[in-house]
């Protein structure tokens, strides 16, 4: 027998019509286990030579094609005493093991293939010598723009571009290859257009990895050259994307780029806190093309056609007409065919009259997928639209039917809009912890307050596209139809994402995305005897809802901030987000961090809504990126920066901000004395511009800042260099404090360090602003050492969250500090 799938019980009390039986959803369920074993097969093997594949997918072939032969032999006519027992359960399992092993091999075959394609020729040779060569290539991907790298100058920015290379010439020798190649430009890159044919030179190095889906990286050293233009078919499609921009041009910003997103899959001009605010909400699926917006595409088309009287036979061919334009016009990506294979299965499994065909089709796109690209496998976004289409096809037609009997009458419609985010959700959760390292709490309340918005904003926004082929103006004017119920989208994301605990952290390993997947399963096997006890004992739900939110929030969350607090240090990630008390509801803010959403919400846990000013020691990313964050809808009075303004396309980017904020910006320097309610400070650095090391670090504004009864050293990122200086400033002044309370450590615990100023400074706690799992290494082990050695207890923001800091009377828990006796530094931690 088939082992019941974790959904048997629900389904089975959710199919009010018994119109499908369980045991026809279990011999569905049957052909998954050949795709799930292909797919996991394929993403082992991916990286390993061809030969070696090549070998065992053909074992794996000899014995799927057995196990077809003994399944056959199954049908013959046997003496009713060998029809059951052991053996008769073997052969009844037979088929599906003859599945899945040539499933399996098919999908190794594949990859083999490719393999072999793509390593034939020099390219990965010339790779691993990093060699200097001219290539001859199709362009495969539209160019992206990156952000620039933290702590670079503007020409070190970069445009993504991917290529497939046909020719290749380096170290004397040309070869004729199909080797995928990805290439890091400069703005000469962003003009190339999708199937164009360029010749470049540059040096060659290894992608890094083997199981990448890229062969080598390109850096190139010459702008390219255009040998062959795009195709008729492309530049139709480049046409219509070019005048569905033009279209929507005159669009607010929401509007602008969330709209392109959903239609054409260009999301260059969605605003970077729309983004954060559509992860934070489980909505990124809403930014993009992605299998739902092709189903809302295809059903529209095919209920047109259905009025329009086009016959039932014919409409199967005008969906996959559809289809291929749809993907061609949106770009032939794995992403977008990945988005298209599943749009379409779930628009079959949905569907009344096929929702039996629904798995079956499921399994044949995942194997299908995987021979059309292997490496899918490892791809996350593959995998979430995959379990997002599983969760609909198994769950959101016996969950709307549960949901449709218990909700009121008035409320009955919403049953099956309200399991499809559900179902997702589910299905979804472990993969999306496995990158964010958080459960999303508001998730499915913000897809279900978006969906009826969805499909609106989806069908208008293609006609917007079609309009815009005749005419731009006219396009305008469905342009802005289209954007009312895109702007409602964004405003579900933006402000789903401001409420309190709209995401709980959650262990961002393989065993906390098992842990979840148990707990998944567990809670939809109970379902039944939970609805059951809750129908009996009507408190039983409300001390649930109470456990688990004793389990996922901390208990200190609730006495968060704490009262009196004179200064607190946000967990902003890699980069410094400090905030210092200048009354209730007022603060000034030293750096922003890199994140607008993460110093927003620190901000908005203090319930600091004025801003008397923003403080930035340098112009690096991550201290810098997050500003539009401080200054959602709060007053800020002034921002004050150090004079050196590298990097200079930093410093301008914070300038326009400020500039469209209205907000002042004035320049701080050594000497410079500052003054707010309950708080001052003095400038000790920059007193000039050191070019040894990094030139804005060393240009970071220093301060001792007075307020609360404390004294602080705000180091900024200064480096060795300029530490020093620091150092002789505060020794050769009389203003220097004679003790201090708490250190700022410099550049995030770097071990370039002044360990003479760490010894000056000597204070009874010490604060490392560090983002978890940083590439850097911070804090250094000898900063951590050093800190130790000279007696700071040392806090940090990777291990504690968000730091606050306040003078009050003596805890037993609290440290010590020179002053009147009796008197503490009390440290409180938001974990």
């Amino acid at each position: 027998m088939i082992p019941r799938h974790p959904q048997g019980g629900a389904a089975a009390s959710a199919s009010a019509s018994g119109s499908v039986s369980l045991a026809r959803r279990r011999s569905d369920l049957r052909l998954l286990v050949p795709a799930l074993l292909a797919w996991a097969g394929v993403a082992v093997a991916l990286g390993r030579p061809a030969a070696q594949v090549t070998a065992v997918a053909l074992g794996v072939g000899v014995v799927g094609v057995g196990a077809l032969v003994a399944a056959g032999v199954r049908h013959r006519p046997r003496p009713r005493s060998t029809r059951h027992g052991t053996g008769s359960a073997f052969l009844r399992w037979l088929p599906l093991a003859a599945l899945s092993a040539l499933a399996l091999s098919l999908g190794l075959g594949a990859l083999a293939a490719m393999t072999a394609v793509r390593d034939a020729g020099t390219v990965r040779q010339l790779a691993d010598q990093h060699a200097s060569v001219t290539v001859t290539a199709t362009v495969v991907s539209d160019p992206r723009t990156l952000d620039p790298p933290r702590g670079r100058p503007e020409s070190s920015s970069s445009v993504l571009v991917r290529l497939v290379v046909d020719q290749v010439v380096g170290r004397g020798t040309g070869s004729a290859v199909q080797s995928p190649v990805l290439v890091f430009g400069d703005d000469r890159w962003s003009g190339v257009r999708w199937q164009e044919r360029v010749m470049v030179s540059g040096r060659l190095a290894p992608s890094g990895d083997p199981a990448d889906d890229v062969l080598a990286v390109l850096t190139p050293t010459t702008a390219p050259t255009v040998i062959e233009p795009p195709g008729v078919v492309a530049s139709a499609a480049q046409a219509v994307r070019s005048r569905f921009a033009e279209a929507t041009e005159g669009l607010p910003a929401d509007a602008r780029g969330l709209l392109p997103g959903l239609v054409i899959g260009d999301t260059s001009r969605t605003p970077r806190e729309l983004d954060e605010a559509m992860l934070v909400t489980g909505m990124t699926h809403l930014s993009a093309v992605s299998g739902s917006n092709v189903a809302i595409v295809l059903a529209a088309a095919l209920g047109l056609a259905r009025w329009a009287g086009l016959r039932r036979r014919w409409r199967p061919v005008l969906a996959a007409g559809l289809l291929l334009a749809f993907v061609v016009l949106v770009r032939p990506d794995p992403s977008v065919v990945r988005a298209a294979a599943m749009g379409a299965v779930g628009l079959v499994g949905l569907s009344a009259s096929r929702r039996r065909a629904g798995l079956p089709a499921l399994a044949a796109a995942v194997v299908g997928l995987l021979c059309w690209d292997p490496w899918l496998a490892r791809s996350p976004g593959f995998a979430l639209s995959t379990l997002a289409t599983l969760g609909l096809l198994l769950f959101a037609g016996p969950w709307g039917e549960v949901l449709t009997r218990w909700l009121p009458p008035r409320l009955r419609s919403w049953g099956p809009a309200l399991a499809v985010p559900c179902a997702a959700q589910l299905m979804c959760a472990p993969v999306i912890v496995l990158l964010q390292g958080a459960v999303s709490v508001v998730g499915v309340a913000a897809n279900l307050l978006a969906a009826p918005l969805v499909a609106p904003a989806t069908v208008l926004g293609v006609i917007t596209a079609l309009v815009a082929v005749l005419s731009p103006p006219l396009a305008s004017v469905v342009g802005w139809l289209a954007a009312v119920p895109t702007l409602g989208i964004a405003w579900v994301a933006r402000t789903c994402a401001t409420v309190p605990f709209a995401t709980v952290p959650w262990p961002r390993s393989g065993w906390g995305a098992v842990g979840l997947a148990v707990l998944s399963v567990a809670l939809v096997l109970g379902a039944p005897w939970l609805a059951h006890q809750a129908r009996r004992r009507p408190l039983l739900p409300v001390a649930g809802v109470g456990v688990s939110l004793a389990l996922v929030v901390p208990t200190h969350t609730w006495t968060w901030p704490p009262l009196g607090w004179a200064f607190v240090m946000c967990d902003v990630g890699q980069g410094d987000g400090l905030v210092l008390s200048t009354g209730p509801g007022r603060a000034v803010v030293v750096d922003a961090g890199p994140d607008p959403g993460l110093i927003n919400g620190c901000l908005s846990r203090l319930g600091v809504a004025v801003v008397d000013a923003v403080v930035l020691t340098h112009f690096h990313a991550d201290h810098v990126d997050g500003l539009p964050g401080v200054l959602r809808g709060r007053t800020v009075r002034q921002i004050l920066a150090t004079p050196v303004h590298d990097p200079d396309y930093q410093w301008r980017e914070v300038a326009d901000w400020a500039r469209a904020a209205g907000i002042p910006v004035d320049e701080v320097h050594a000497g410079d004395d500052l003054a707010w309610p309950t708080l001052t400070a003095h400038v000790w650095w920059p007193a000039r511009v050191i070019q040894a090391g990094s030139v804005p670090n060393n240009a970071s504004v220093v301060m001792t800042v007075e307020t609360g009864g404390l004294r602080l050293l705000l180091l900024g990122d200064v480096e060795r260099e300029a530490a020093h200086q620091v150092l002789l400033a505060l020794e050769h002044s009389a203003r220097a404090p004679p003790v201090f309370d708490v250190l700022k450590v410099a550049h995030h615990g770097s071990a370039n360090r002044d360990d003479d100023l760490l010894a000056y400074a000597h204070a009874p706690v010490a604060l490392v602003s560090v983002g978890a799992g940083n590439d850097y290494g911070h804090p250094a082990p000898s900063t951590v050492t050093q800190l130790a050695r000279d007696g700071f207890r040392v806090y940090r923001t990777d291990l504690a969250g968000d730091i606050a800091i306040r003078r009050g009377p003596s805890l037993p828990t609290d440290v010590p500090v020179p002053g009147p006796p009796g008197s503490t530094v009390e440290v409180a931690t938001s974990r």
